[in-house]
């Protein structure tokens, strides 16, 4: 299932999205949940759009930084929404008392909830040049927590063969962030760039992956603000992605 992540287009609102969505003929909706825009926290306003414009919520994906209280009411959201899978940005090294959490609550959660709660690969950042910037971003972590949402830009940041790091976690993934590198930009449109999108959709496939799809790109690669190229640059990505993937 092929899904549009909010953030793609996040300079226009919810409502513009689905419609961009349906225009271009996506399966489904990713929540960015950003903490500026009240509307992506909202679960009935979200269900209002889901239900006009007959796109389902596919994941919810939880802000940069957040913490118990935010995790929380994303998996509420999530189960008002019948939304399957959220995704969680690993915390920042100094935060223990969310990592602490986080690694003792998430899979209980998983299973109480009966949801998947996924941890993504997060962007290599390092403090004073060493130290990794996010606890719970190495490959043991994730494989630890037990479930992943797979970011094809950050494997690029960390220097991480794409193709190898799928194939170290592929029984985890159940959630992927599909963008590529372009001109040294991350989150670039999928049909260019520096990574082999095209073999790792076909070993999505080869493998039955079952999971969602998500195009989480940065606006400008969709041009946002012209509407008309806005639902073109959807549609190549979607026609790329259909050709490997299908």
């Amino acid at each position: 299932m092929l899904v549009l992540h909010t953030d793609s287009l996040q300079k226009y609102g919810l409502n513009r999205i689905f419609e961009f969505a349906k225009e271009a003929g996506y399966d489904g909706v990713e929540i960015g949940v950003d903490k500026n825009n009240f509307d992506t926290q909202n679960a009935e306003y979200i269900k209002a759009l889901s239900d006009s414009y007959k796109l389902p919520i596919m994941a919810i994906h939880s802000p940069s930084n957040s913490t118990q209280k935010i995790v929380e009411h994303i998996i509420n959201m999530a189960v008002f929404l019948e939304c399957p899978v959220i995704v969680i940005n690993p915390p920042k090294l100094t935060d223990f008392k969310f990592t602490r959490w986080l690694k003792k609550e998430g899979p209980l959660l998983r299973k109480k909830k009966d949801i998947q709660i996924a941890l993504a690969n997060a962007a290599g950042k390092t403090i004073f040049g060493f130290l990794p910037e996010r606890a719970m971003n190495n490959v043991s972590d994730l494989k630890e927590f037990g479930m992943v949402s797979l970011d094809c830009s950050s494997t690029n940041s960390k220097k991480i063969d794409l193709i190898r790091f799928y194939e170290n976690l592929k029984k985890l993934v159940v959630h992927v962030h599909l963008s590529n590198v372009h001109n040294h930009r991350e989150y670039s449109l999928p049909n260019e760039g520096i990574l082999p999108l095209e073999s790792f959709l076909k070993k999505l496939k080869q493998n039955k992956y079952t999971g969602v799809i998500s195009l989480r790109v940065r606006p400008n690669e969709l041009m946002a603000g012209e509407d008309e190229k806005v639902v073109e640059q959807l549609k190549k990505a979607k026609k790329f992605i259909e050709e490997y993937y299908g």
